[in-house]
């Protein structure tokens, strides 16, 4: 299972493999045919209460992954399709955050390889 983090502002590259947008909102200034993505999965995106509440703050990092986690064993269509991708190549997890480190999308990334045993 080959899983990368990109940010949406970033140039799509073939490396790149499936791009799949992981936010419930799309990310601003970004044009659609710019973006380059195969898929649009808001179904995997944290909820609103919980992005607006951990508003990529460090400190809650932890608590915010545990609560993410716990939302995400809620979502199987969103998730059975990430599966799909992944088990078929390289996947790219597209996000908007200005965030790098601390964002749903690098969660989820950790979510996705520990399922997968990895």
């Amino acid at each position: 299972m080959q899983i990368w983090v990109k940010r949406a502002y970033e140039e799509a590259k073939p490396q790149d493999g499936s791009r799949v947008l992981v936010d419930r909102i799309w990310p601003r200034g970004v044009k659609k045919e710019d973006a380059a993505l195969d898929e649009w999965l808001k179904d995997v995106a944290p909820s609103d209460d919980l992005r607006k509440w951990f508003n990529h703050e460090e400190r809650k990092w932890p608590e915010f992954k545990r609560r993410y986690f716990k939302e995400l064993e809620n979502r199987q269509d969103g998730m059975e399709r990430l599966k799909e991708l992944a088990a078929s190549g390289r996947v790219t997890l597209v996000y908007g955050a200005r965030e790098e480190k601390f964002n749903n999308a690098v969660a989820l990334k950790e979510f996705l390889e520990k399922e997968a045993g990895g």
